[in-house]
């Protein structure tokens, strides 16, 4: 079988058409070009049936099949429509990728379509949708990114909706880890997981970014490593590692292009294992609540409170506005409010030369008296 359109022997199957006649029509759906077209027919029926009966049964069925016939006629079509709609979603998937969506944003789309699905939600109803919605106990942001994926079938389908309210509030993170309870994790994880951990603990990386990285983006002789491919529209960074992280890469097997080369949850599968057995080992239940992001969150507040500089941690994380960095700035003020023990480097600035040499040096603005300007930095 072929396509008609681009000739492609990439081909799923797209439910069945049934005729009038008591034959049903197989249809197809190219997954190269995304075309739907019919194939050849089959027969449905037993071959004991002549094709008046058949005929008889698919115009007068209602009122003359038994339960028997009745039940499986019902599991028929219930097969029909599931085999339609998961050409439906497999349809929204290929349209996605030729408009340029990543992969992860594809994949968790058709997951949220296939939720709904499987519990009971007709993707050609929208208050069906709705009704499955709000049966849920998802958090705001999921619900926003199922409605989302939703909205999305729906234009690709030429139908409408008024999708359900949904506000996602401002938070910040409920927990920011210790460093000791970050090295624990890494020190008891498996080799995989342990380098996988340790780099994001170094480059603060979301996971995802993390388990895009290539062999080719490490430069193992001057221990850096470069990420072109962010997620969420973030700006592309470069990071100085430590020869630790450069070392414990290096030993992983290179048997494919990217270096954590897996299933995408078969490293957090493995990671809560690990914090499972290790809470339990160290009687610490805080440790049940770290997640791979939580460590990018420690890792900007550590880095705020080192530098004091919102700009390098904004860069350093790769946030393309200030507002998301601005949260990491509020929290190391909460974590680390005991200004009577700390001590300070003050400086005296005289001319705008100075002034501009300290300000890039880290040092921060404090007061101005008798046309002298008093800067601090921690020590």
């Amino acid at each position: 079988m072929h396509c008609p359109e681009c000739g492609s022997e990439m081909l799923y199957r797209d439910g069945l058409r049934y005729l009038r006649s008591g034959e049903a029509v197989q249809r197809w759906l190219c997954r190269s070009c995304g075309y739907r077209f019919s194939g050849k027919s089959e027969k449905t029926y037993n071959s004991c049936q002549t094709e008046k009966e058949a005929v008889q049964v698919c115009a007068y069925g209602a009122k003359n099949l038994d339960a028997a016939q009745e039940t499986r006629t019902c599991a028929g079509e219930k097969g029909k429509q599931e085999q339609e709609i998961k050409g439906k979603i497999l349809e929204l998937c290929l349209y996605m990728k030729r408009q340029g969506y990543s992969e992860e944003t594809i994949r968790l789309n058709r997951i949220a379509l296939k939720v709904l699905s499987e519990r009971g939600a007709n993707l050609y109803d929208p208050e069906s949708v709705k009704d499955v919605i709000a049966r849920q106990k998802w958090s705001p942001n999921r619900r926003k990114n199922v409605i989302n994926a939703y909205t999305m079938f729906l234009k690709l389908n030429k139908m409408t909706w008024e999708p359900p309210r949904c506000t996602v509030p401002e938070s910040i993170p409920s927990l920011i880890p210790t460093e000791q309870e970050i090295d624990c994790l890494i020190a008891a994880a498996p080799r995989k997981l342990s380098a996988f951990l340790l780099l994001i603990k170094e480059t603060a990386m979301r996971r995802g970014e993390a388990q895009r990285i290539k062999w080719t983006d490490i430069d193992f002789e001057r221990c850096t490593i470069t990420l072109n491919e962010p997620e969420k529209r973030s700006n592309p960074r470069m990071w100085k590692v430590s020869p630790q992280l450069i070392a414990q890469l290096n030993a992983l097997p290179k048997t494919s292009e990217k270096v954590f080369d897996c299933k995408p949850d078969s490293l957090k599968g493995a990671f809560l294992t690990l914090r499972k057995k290790q809470a339990h080992k160290l009687q610490n239940p805080r440790l049940l609540k770290i997640g791979f992001h939580m460590i990018r969150h420690w890792k900007a507040t550590m880095l705020y409170h080192k530098t004091k500089d919102p700009l390098y941690v904004r860069d350093f994380l790769g946030h393309k506005s200030m507002k998301n960095t601005e949260k990491y700035v509020n929290i190391e003020r909460k974590i680390f409010a005991d200004y009577g023990n700390e001590e300070f480097i003050v400086k005296v600035a005289q001319t705008p030369q100075e002034l501009v040499t300290l300000l890039e040096a880290g040092f921060e603005y404090v007061c101005q008296k008798d046309n002298l300007i008093f800067l601090r930095k921690r020590k």
